[in-house]
């Protein structure tokens, strides 16, 4: 215990929560203690079906429940009890017939799970919204120097030994009002956020308010010296990395987590009826391929870049068997492999490389609404999510048209592209990467390593296909690709040498489809 001089002594606590985790456990032992416990709805009935001693608020109040339950606590009897300060109020509270209340244990109305909920109706979303809860809170964690405000049922055992060893201190108070006026701010952003999407305007809101809770403390940052926390959404969607669980494995670091996010991202795009992995090192795809099996998507993206590959991370779009964990362990060394559902043989085969993290995303959840937001110093830019946009509005450029199976090529290199940091360019042939250069700063020079990428790993350029991020602001880029070998080449378009780089490929044989839309990836 600490100060013993801020110690205040709890005799009667408010319990109401909508996550009844605990709750009953956390009432016999404050009832164990002489605490007198006032409660309402679910909570009291679930106290009472555990043989425990219950006073209703509206025994309190002297008012009923009404409103199916919207107007419950809102009275001074209750408020009072909870804002009351202890010696500067008492005569008012003794002359109004109120109680002080010293410890409110309460959580809120699963608002931000209920819109979580595909096809979840406006009126259950507005339903959902806790008044009442939220006063009690913001009352209790604003009169902390006396009264106790505990939100979450892991510091149920907290508050119930300082209770027996004297009653709760400052310390411990304050940390808990902390806790409070956090999970008030985040749901009162939730709120703000989902009744701005669901209106027709921009789709930029006007005012932003950001939400996160710590998930986990991590060992470091991007580099030892550098503190690091992982935070997530309060329900995170899923199939993120932020939902995702980890069946084995070291604790992911500040790294693991960015690379794990942009494979994920990425292997996700190519959907989920045929499989697709997708290697990942210090944010960039080094190798991706689709495959009538997960085993031979690994392998040929594995061939990619094998150099790179090792201490990758490795993302799949299908659940992870047996035989192609078996595979990936036997060959290189992995940081992370992540896929949908993991079989019981692919977590034994895992098993015998103790540190490899295995995470089970569960299948994405598809939004149209997020939004993407990168820190700046004092400030915050937000962009709607990059898009793959329609392949129904390509439209070939020059004379040559691409065949069928090079139309294939295209899409799945554009595909890649995205995920690629820039200057982004894929080459690609038969639905897997040959040679992928990313961000360098000028595009030509992109080019030109993912040639050498290729070479280095014996793989073929002459006959792939070439998908560059952005425009061609010169026609270097694809005389470069010509005399590689490439034989067909997609990219936005709009340069104002667009003429001059569409006659390139002309004289060099080459197909060219436009995008019309870019894909730079900062």
């Amino acid at each position: 215990m600490g100060d013993t001089s801020s110690q205040r002594a709890v005799r009667r606590a408010l319990l109401s929560v909508s996550d009844k985790t605990g709750i009953v456990d956390l009432a016999r032992g404050l009832i164990g203690h002489g605490v007198e416990i006032l409660s309402t709805g679910g909570t009291a009935r679930a106290l009472r079906e555990a043989g425990l001693a219950v006073t209703d608020v509206a025994e309190v109040t002297g008012f009923p429940e009404i409103m199916a339950g919207r107007v419950k606590t809102l009275h001074p009897a209750i408020h009072g009890g909870i804002l009351g300060r202890r010696g500067t109020d008492d005569a008012v509270m003794a002359e109004h017939g109120i109680t002080g209340i010293d410890l409110v244990v309460l959580n809120l109305y699963p608002f931000e799970q209920t819109i979580a909920k595909p096809g979840v109706a406006d009126a259950d979303a507005i339903e959902n919204i806790d008044i009442g809860g939220p006063a009690m809170l913001r009352a209790a964690a604003k009169n902390h120097a006396d009264v106790a405000v505990v939100i979450d049922p892991a510091d149920y055992d907290a508050v119930l030994n300082a209770i027996a060893d004297g009653g709760t201190d400052l310390a411990l108070r304050r940390r808990l009002a902390t806790k409070a006026f956090a999970l008030t701010a985040r749901y009162d952003g939730a709120i703000a956020a989902y009744l701005s999407s669901t209106q027709a305007q921009d789709p930029l809101p006007g005012t932003v308010t950001v939400q996160m809770q710590r998930h986990s403390v991590l060992r470091y940052g991007e580099n030892p010296h550098q503190d690091a926390a992982f935070y997530t959404e309060a329900s995170p969607p899923a199939g993120s990395i932020a939902a995702a669980k980890v069946l084995q494995g070291k604790a992911l670091s500040f790294n693991n987590i960015a690379d794990t996010d942009a494979a994920i991202s990425c292997v996700q795009a190519f959907g989920g009826t045929t499989p697709a992995c997708v290697i990942v090192k210090h944010a960039n795809p080094c190798g991706v391929a689709v495959a009538d099996t997960a085993l031979a998507a690994y392998e040929r993206a594995f061939e990619t870049d094998s150099t790179s590959a090792f201490g990758g991370i490795i993302a799949f779009n299908m659940p992870l068997d047996g035989e192609t964990a078996a595979a990936i362990v036997e060959r290189q060394f992995v940081e992370v492999i992540a896929a949908p559902a993991i079989s019981d043989e692919a977590r034994t085969a895992i098993a015998t490389k103790k540190n490899v993290r295995l995470l089970q995303t569960g299948m994405p959840a598809r939004s149209s609404t997020a939004l993407d937001y990168k820190r700046v110093a004092g400030g915050l830019l937000i962009q709607t999510a990059d898009s793959a946009g329609n392949a129904g509005d390509w439209r070939v450029a020059g004379a040559h048209a691409p065949s069928d199976a090079q139309r294939a090529d295209l899409a799945f290199a554009w595909t890649v592209a995205r995920f690629v940091k820039s200057n982004a360019i894929v080459y690609a042939h038969a639905a897997q990467t040959v040679g992928i250069g990313a961000g360098q700063m000028s595009r030509v020079d992109s080019a030109k390593l993912g040639i050498d990428k290729a070479g280095a790993a014996g793989l073929q350029i002459a006959g792939s296909v070439m998908a560059s991020d952005a425009f061609f602001p010169f026609r270097d880029s694809v005389d470069f690709a010509a005399e590689a070998g490439v034989s067909a080449i997609i990219q936005p378009g709009g340069s104002i040498r667009d003429d001059e780089v569409i006659a390139a490929a002309d004289e060099h044989g080459i197909a060219m489809l436009l995008t019309g839309r870019r894909h730079f990836r900062h």
